[in-house]
């Protein structure tokens, strides 16, 4: 039969994407986003507001402890991002539920879950990236051995979100008591207790995405308990590979809906802006960059929407969709960021102004989750084996 193409949201969707536009734009004025964002953080309150909103919207086929399909987790951050114009910590906790359910038991995921729904905020900070290894995850140093009877954790990561205030630390590390186990070395993943001796914290200063504190965190013979071992961490380094995807997804989906809000600035001031006695908008220069703003947007926003729906319906183009996705994106929205500051003038290189913080929060998205080099090593090899089959 004939195949239609439906590009519409569903009744359902829209429905999901209206419920947290409202919640936005009555949470993410201009002015607390500028107080939030130097006290590096939202408050408890709008942290639980979120968080019932999210499971009060729970779609009734996904499992209570995610409540909703990676494509409706994009449209929200995606509204999200768009409304608040800067980094939100919602797509690091969706996607550090996402890395509980795949390697926690049943059990222990839905408990977390339901601390999360209690009080909004997520009782672990995820350390899974390090100082020397950056985007290759499998250079991972950090590591477990059973030293004199007690089983010891040695290593440093970099970039945990919240790393200083989390009550646990889920870390990755090597498992070197299982030996030699072939191509994949045995990964283990372990909730610890902030406050075991041998853990230190330091926090990092970068230029962007302000209300995502992070920290380095070093482990010095952290000696660790059997029952903080994530008991489904069998999976090893290909489910968590499998699961960075979604890290992937929901982070292009944030850079999508900052690089929409610097549309929005942008467009804003071009209507409303007169220069030599002619409307902004009217100047061919700005026509352009406007036009080219809009193709990258929509480029950008069918290929998250479109790696979304490859993860949930666990489509064989899945991680070439992901990776293609993640090397486009970021950089497509770092010059849309770009050119709306281009578009406001001097306006745009002042602080007050959104689209600078905008440009530095996309500018991170090159480099989080996988860098924009790192995503030509996986998508190259995919593709030659893609056409292979012409």
């Amino acid at each position: 039969g004939s195949h239609k193409m439906d590009f519409t949201l569903t009744d359902g969707q829209k429905k999901l994407v209206s419920a947290f536009r409202t919640f936005g734009a009555d949470t993410f004025t201009p002015e607390r986003v500028a107080k939030w964002c130097r006290d590096q953080g939202l408050p408890d309150t709008v942290m639980k507001e979120f968080v019932d909103l999210y499971y009060e919207t729970a779609e009734p086929d996904i499992a209570p402890d995610l409540a909703h399909s990676l494509l409706s987790q994009v449209l929200i951050v995606e509204e999200l991002s768009r409304c608040a114009g800067t980094t939100l910590p919602f797509q690091n906790d969706l996607f550090n539920l996402q890395i509980m359910s795949g390697f926690a038991g049943a059990a222990e995921a839905a408990s977390i879950a339901e601390d999360y729904r209690a009080d909004g905020r997520l009782m672990f900070a995820l350390a899974i990236s390090e100082p020397d290894g950056g985007s290759d995850t499998m250079a991972m140093k950090t590591s477990c051995q059973t030293v004199d009877g007690r089983l010891l954790l040695n290593g440093r990561k970099s970039y945990v979100n919240n790393g200083e205030y989390a009550p646990y630390i889920l870390v990755a590390a090597i498992d070197k008591d299982a030996g030699d186990t072939g191509r994949y070395p045995s990964l283990s993943f372990w909730l610890v207790p902030r406050s075991v001796p041998g853990i230190n914290a330091v926090p990092i200063s970068k230029i962007g995405q302000s209300m995502l504190p992070f920290a380095l965190i070093s482990f010095d013979d952290v000696e660790l308990s059997p029952e903080w071992r994530l008991d489904a961490s069998e999976g090893g380094f290909q489910q968590l590979f499998h699961l960075l995807e979604y890290g992937r997804v929901l982070l292009c989906a944030s850079s999508l809906g900052m690089a929409q809000a610097a549309m929005d600035d942008a467009v804003a001031h071009a209507r409303s802006r007169k220069a030599f006695g002619v409307q902004v908008g009217r100047f061919q220069q700005i026509e352009t960059l406007l036009t080219d703003m809009e193709v990258r947007l929509r480029n950008m926003r069918s290929m998250v929407y479109r790696a979304a729906w490859s993860i949930d319906a666990a489509d064989e183009t899945e991680r070439l969709d992901v990776a293609l996705m993640k090397r486009y994106v970021p950089e497509a929205s770092v010059q849309v960021a770009s050119d709306a500051m281009q578009i406001l003038g001097g306006l745009g290189y002042t602080e007050g102004s959104r689209v600078s913080r905008i440009w530095e929060d996309c500018r991170g998205n090159q480099i989080a989750e996988g860098t924009d080099q790192v995503m030509v090593y996986i998508a190259a090899p995919l593709i030659m084996e893609h056409y292979r089959s012409f």
